[in-house]
C-alpha cells in the first residue's frame, strides 16, 4: 500500500467523492487505472506548441499524481493518506495515535479497496472528558472499532456514498385528485 504524500496528490483523492463515514471519520476515494477516465483534456488532441518558456504543460489527468516509476507491479496498489487536523485533535500525540491506527488497519483492507487513493479524514473530535488521556488504551480501541466500520462500508458500497433505498415502493409518488372547478348543477341556466 502506497502513502500519499503530496498536496496534489491529497487534494485529488478528496476531490474523487465521499466513500463511507462513521461519527468521526470520512473516508474519500479516487478511482485509478484503466476503470477510471483521465478526463476529457487527456483525450483532446495534443498541444502542437513548441515548448519554451511561458509554454503550458501538457494536459494530464489524475493519473499522473499516482504513478510509481519501475515498479510494474505495484501499479494495482492502492493509496493511502491521513488527514487529523489540529481542528479536531488539538495534541499531537492524539494526531499521531490517530494516524498510526488508520496506518494499521487500512492494510487489512487493501485487497477490497482496488486501484484507488483513498484519504481517511477526522471529521469531528474525540470527547477530552470520556479519553482525558491523549494516548489511552481505550482512545486507541475506540478509534480502531470506528476505522474498521469505516472501512468495512467502503467495501460494501464500492460505487460512492448513496444510502441504500430500502423502500422504494413507498417513496412513489400517489395520484392528486384533481378538484372540479365545473359550477354546480342548480347554477347552471
Amino acid at each position: 500500500m502506497h502513502r500519499l504524500k503530496t498536496r496534489p496528490q491529497f487534494q485529488a483523492a478528496m476531490a474523487g467523492g465521499t466513500v463511507s463515514r462513521t461519527a468521526h471519520f470520512a473516508l474519500h476515494r479516487l478511482r485509478l487505472g484503466a476503470g477510471a477516465s483521465a478526463g476529457p483534456a487527456a483525450s483532446a488532441t495534443p498541444d502542437t506548441r513548441p515548448p519554451g518558456p511561458g509554454a503550458l504543460p501538457p494536459p494530464q489527468g489524475p493519473q499522473a499524481l499516482f504513478a510509481v516509476p519501475g515498479s510494474g507491479d505495484a501499479a494495482g496498489e492502492p493509496w493511502l493518506g491521513a488527514m487529523v487536523p489540529k481542528r479536531w485533535a488539538r495534541r499531537a500525540v492524539t494526531r499521531n495515535t490517530i494516524k498510526r491506527q488508520i496506518y494499521a488497519v487500512a492494510p487489512g483492507f487493501a485487497a477490497e479497496l482496488g486501484t484507488a487513493a483513498h484519504v481517511v479524514r477526522l471529521r469531528a473530535g474525540f470527547d477530552r472528558k470520556q479519553f482525558p488521556s491523549a494516548t489511552s488504551d481505550a482512545l486507541r480501541q475506540a478509534v480502531r472499532a470506528e476505522l474498521l466500520q469505516l472501512f468495512a462500508q467502503a467495501v460494501r458500497r464500492p460505487g460512492g456514498h448513496k444510502p441504500p433505498t430500502s423502500a422504494p415502493a413507498a417513496k412513489a409518488k400517489a395520484p392528486v385528485p384533481v378538484a372540479d372547478t365545473s359550477p354546480p348543477e342548480a347554477a347552471r341556466p
